[in-house]
């Protein structure tokens, strides 16, 4: 299993621009599609709408799906060539999702390269295995989790519509990571050389116990394991040299070749699924309600990772965290609005700090300010350089975005 680790050296250095060059060969030649998971609901972070519909920025108030798009935006009018988007929503916030485009002038990106899809629902179980109902007359029914792709792609034929439009390779993200860096040059680059069927971005686990999936073999097959299928002693298990045995955690930053993900449904390729205890609320068939009581609804999820175990090459690619991986999961903590708002920030300052310009910061060296650029703006520090005005205050909050009607 190739594993590709940052750089360390000037011939890793020379490696990882050799790759960026290649992807950006692809970007220009129109072979890469972008995917996004989106059918989760903002509900845990007391949002009453679809998560990616999320106010993030750190001054504007962007949403994720902004964010998204723009960077998309961004690298078609650098690159020449469209990039097709396809949006993986729920039933619950399909059609909320597209009037919010609608609403927003698809922030830019030609509507003809948008294309959104639901995925499928399943029935949800107590755990004595009875079916549990949202009504007297309906049953309570659950997304079949970020694997369920695969079924979804089949049943809209997206993978024809991939074709036609003269896609290879496919970049598939979360839409809670507001840091992605979507269709990463130097990823899709060493995917290609490698000649990788699946790919994983992968970042250094904050501890043992991290909610990341764990890249390993089993039985001679490479596997994704979930964090909570990871028995504890593996968990905190070291190498000889004191490391985490399992200490890279895949990001849910995947590469798919498109001859791949074919043969996944030309095989009809069934993922497994996984048990996930919840609390939901439910109603008895005469219609009275009844609370959520502890875990008491068992739903079913496929994993798009467990993909990794029909590719006959993968590669394994290594990031920064503090560049690319910052989701929302939870309301407050780790994981959380103000966690990613805090790293969009620093990564923004970064850029401006390496332009000449220090926005202000406290003693123990956190931002003072918040800071935001549009990726419609820059997308690096180096763009960023061509473009900066000596005239911002570094002492106030700092945006900086395309003028209107550029």
């Amino acid at each position: 299993m190739p594993h590709i680790p940052l750089p360390s050296g000037p011939e890793e250095e020379r490696a990882w621009e050799r790759a960026r060059r290649h992807g950006e060969e692809l970007l220009a030649d129109g072979a890469v599609g972008v995917l996004v998971v989106a059918g989760g609901q903002g509900t845990r972070l007391g949002y009453p709408g679809a998560k990616g519909k999320y106010p993030v920025g750190p001054v504007s108030g962007r949403s994720l799906f902004q964010y998204h798009i723009e960077k998309m935006v961004a690298m078609e009018r650098r690159y020449g060539r469209p990039l097709p988007f396809y949006v993986m929503t729920s039933p619950a916030n399909h059609e909320e999702t597209i009037a919010f485009f609608k609403q927003n002038n698809w922030f830019g990106k030609d509507p003809g390269t948008i294309l959104c899809f639901p995925q499928r629902m399943l029935p949800v179980f107590d755990t004595r295995g009875q079916l549990l109902l949202e009504s007297p007359a309906h049953l309570s029914l659950s997304p079949d989790g970020h694997g369920g792709v695969l079924y979804a792609l089949r049943k809209h034929q997206l993978l024809e519509d991939m074709r036609r439009r003269g896609i290879r390779h496919l970049f598939h993200f979360q839409v809670d990571n507001v840091l992605v860096r979507i269709a990463d040059p130097a990823y899709l680059g060493f995917h290609e050389e490698t000649g990788a069927e699946m790919s994983a971005r992968t970042v250094r686990k904050r501890d043992p116990w991290e909610k990341l999936g764990n890249i390993g073999r089993q039985n001679g097959i490479c596997k994704v394991i979930e964090y909570s299928e990871l028995p504890e002693e593996k968990k905190t298990a070291c190498t000889a040299a004191g490391e985490l045995l399992f200490g890279q955690g895949s990001i849910a930053i995947h590469l798919f070749s498109l001859d791949f993900l074919e043969r996944l449904l030309r095989q009809k390729i069934e993922l497994p699924y996984h048990i996930a205890r919840k609390k939901m609320a439910s109603v008895e068939e005469q219609g009275a309600e009844l609370a959520a009581g502890g875990l008491n609804a068992v739903k079913f999820e496929q994993f798009i990772f467990d993909a990794f175990s029909f590719a006959e090459r993968v590669l394994v690619l290594e990031t920064d965290r503090r560049l690319e991986f910052s989701p929302i999961k939870n309301r407050e903590g780790e994981d959380s609005p103000a966690t990613a708002r805090r790293d969009l920030s620093e990564l923004f300052a970064g850029w401006l700090e390496a332009c000449g310009i220090r926005p202000r910061r406290h003693a123990d060296g956190s931002l003072a300010v918040p800071v935001e650029i549009s990726p419609l703006y820059a997308m690096s520090a180096a763009e960023l350089g061509a473009k900066i005005s000596s005239g911002l205050d570094p002492e106030r909050e700092i945006l900086l975005e395309e003028p209107t009607g550029e």
